[in-house]
């Protein structure tokens, strides 16, 4: 199994940008891409083309070699996965207040990139209606929730699960006064480059 590429590459493209003081719309452009779609790319919401990626490195000025030069490529030799909770990594989504997320780990299964993800929302979450280039999975551990999915909505309680194509505008509600937390898993769809 190939592990965390996929990320490592998104999280580099944001932190090159944001050291070099870029914002998205100025990288967006001299890339010649939308800055929703680099938006979707930083927060790990699309795989990116190999065309859009390689653009997005020469628009950054800096040279391939050092891009990549801390990003582990090798698939690893077990064909296992193991993380200790320490090394879960929380990481934040563009435009969205009162969601936190732990990455607890990502990999890639027959060439399909799979995210799983912790998710807690606050009692006051909130963030607009989002599409994410893939497939997900949502259990709901503890809480309630209501899941605004396109013109449906699904009641969640504790137990409850969900999976959809999240390429719908979807976002999920806190009803409840206390945080909810639900394991979510994102399946990338296969993109030819």
């Amino acid at each position: 199994m190939q592990e965390d590429i996929i990320i490592q590459i998104s999280n580099r493209l944001r932190d090159l940008r944001k050291e070099k003081n870029i914002t998205l719309q100025e990288l967006a452009e001299a890339a010649g891409v939308s800055k929703a779609m680099l938006s979707q790319v930083e927060n790990n919401r699309t795989i990116p083309s190999l065309t859009v990626l390689l653009n997005l490195i020469k628009s950054l000025n800096i040279d391939f070699n050092h891009f990549f030069k801390d990003i582990n490529l090798l698939a690893p030799d077990s064909k296992v996965i193991f993380r200790k909770k320490e090394q879960y990594q929380p990481f934040e989504k563009e435009n969205a207040s009162g969601f936190y997320y732990q990455r607890l780990f990502s990999t890639t299964v027959q060439d399909f990139h799979t995210d799983f993800v912790l998710l807690r929302l606050s009692a006051d979450a909130k963030r607009p209606m989002v599409k994410t280039d893939a497939f997900e999975f949502k259990y709901l551990i503890s809480g309630s929730v209501t899941y605004f999915i396109g013109e449906e909505s699904f009641d969640m309680e504790e137990g409850d699960s969900l999976f959809f194509d999240a390429g719908e505008l979807h976002n999920p509600v806190n009803r409840g006064k206390d945080d909810a937390l639900m394991l979510v898993i994102y399946i990338f769809k296969n993109h030819p480059l």
